[in-house]
């Protein structure tokens, strides 16, 4: 074979190479790549124990019913005479030695794991005495007892009742005293976890013992008949079961 004829085949040999090579090249840069295997799905987190929830709504809370406290606080007392009873006889010369007033309480109470609220209170109140006295006061000293419902909210209803004794004269002196009770209802709202507003509102008798006033005028023993009223401030303070 002739040199250029070699050379002319020689060069056909390589295109057809190089046609075959770049049309190789062409088609494995068309084809897809291979997609990545997905990722696995994510294992379910292991279950935790529900959240405590307090009577108040506060996640993590614990509420009056699974801890015990020690409440005390103070609040300013109203009391309205309804009917002053056989202390001012019908037949009396002198105006009523009693009358309405007020003044301030103060309490303690200690409130287990539940409902209750076992406690105590010491009252005194400036009452109107129609001038026979400079300054009526009366001195209550008194056992309280109350039951909250738990209806999970801020606002705690409550039933509340008391015994207790009571003086009554010029000054903090003592002309007279004798036994008190009430009975009625309130409302404890929960500002934080460790303070309180409440609110009572009850009946309550006064048992008078007899006694000559100032003005000389007999005094006979009876139940005197009041509404009480107060709003106060208290505070908790966890105690340990330990």
């Amino acid at each position: 074979m002739r040199p250029f004829a070699r050379a002319q085949a020689c060069f056909v040999s390589v295109g057809a190479i190089l046609v075959v090579v770049a049309t190789s090249t062409r088609a494995a840069a068309q084809s897809p790549a291979p997609s990545a295997p997905p990722d696995p799905a994510p294992a379910d987190p292991p279950p935790s124990d529900p959240p405590l929830t307090g009577m108040k709504g506060e996640e993590g809370t614990p509420t009056p019913l699974q801890v015990d406290y020690a409440q005390y606080g103070v609040a300013f007392a109203g009391e309205c005479l309804v009917a002053p009873g056989e202390i001012w006889p019908s037949d009396a010369a002198a105006p009523c030695i009693l009358g309405p007033g007020g003044g301030p309480v103060l309490r303690g109470a200690y409130r287990p794991a539940g409902p209750w609220y076992i406690g105590g209170a010491y009252q005194f109140a400036k009452l109107d005495s129609n001038n026979l006295y400079r300054l009526g006061i009366l001195q209550e000293l008194r056992a309280e007892m109350r039951y909250f419902f738990d209806v999970g909210s801020r606002f705690t209803p409550y039933a509340t009742w008391a015994l207790g004794g009571m003086i009554y004269g010029n000054e903090f002196g003592a002309d007279t005293g004798g036994v008190t009770t009430f009975a009625g209802g309130g409302v404890e709202l929960e500002i934080t976890r460790f303070a309180v507003l409440s609110l009572n509102l009850a009946y309550q008798p006064m048992l008078f013992f007899g006694f000559d006033d100032s003005a000389g005028q007999e005094r006979l023993a009876g139940v005197a008949h009041f509404i009480h009223l107060d709003l106060g401030i208290e505070l908790k303070t966890e105690l340990s079961r330990e």
